[in-house]
């Protein structure tokens, strides 16, 4: 029904916003990284998504169309609702939880609030054979790399970080774009401020 709104922040709290489009105030769920982007009395887009129910008609707001195509992917999974989407897109960007999903790393996605193995296992099973780059997913270099695509430091820096306790997936998120000029200790160094956030 609505694809997008186009209007001014005027009020953001904990999962909502409210965006003021010529005099009319949609109030959004939102996830915490759309709201992370927008600032109050800015202008913005947000493309939405109208959940309708029996009792209740809601509507979600994004920063980007990657984030609505994601909760759009996640809520057709099985046991996946609208809050369960949001709390995933909370936690993680549309392309981390498609590393994730890709490489089958369900462990990861149980860090999201509310979502328990089962889910992460279900999401894993269901949306892994569905990844592709119009859904805000990214299914490459999720796996092995090969070729030049991933050096020696590479490999060692990798194993460094597998070593330390860190998932395979968020280690090949946080090397992934390092310069290849970097040495072992440069790549681990850099590799561990992106996981720390």
């Amino acid at each position: 029904m609505f694809y997008s709104l186009t209007g001014t922040i005027i009020h953001m709290e904990e999962a909502i916003l409210a965006i003021d489009c010529g005099g009319v105030a949609y109030a959004c769920a939102a996830t915490a990284n759309t709201l992370r982007e927008l600032c109050m009395g800015e202008r913005a887009t947000l493309f939405t998504h109208l959940n309708v129910r029996e009792d209740a008609m809601e509507l979600f707001g994004f920063a980007s169309r990657a984030e609505l195509a994601c909760f759009r992917k996640l809520i057709a999974v099985t046991g996946v609702g609208p809050k369960a989407a949001l709390a995933l897109l909370s936690a993680f960007t549309p392309e981390q939880l498609g590393y994730f999903v890709a490489s089958g790393d369900a462990k990861s996605i149980t860090r999201a609030q509310g979502i328990g193995p089962k889910l992460a296992q279900r999401l894993v099973l269901e949306l892994k054979d569905k990844l592709t780059q119009e859904s805000g997913f990214r299914a490459q270099d999720t796996g092995v790399f090969t070729g030049n695509a991933f050096g020696s430091a590479d490999s060692e820096a990798l194993a460094a970080l597998l070593a330390l306790g860190y998932q395979q997936s968020e280690a090949l998120l946080a090397l992934r774009g390092l310069e290849d000029s970097l040495d072992i200790q440069a790549k681990i160094k850099l590799a561990l401020k992106v996981l720390a956030g």
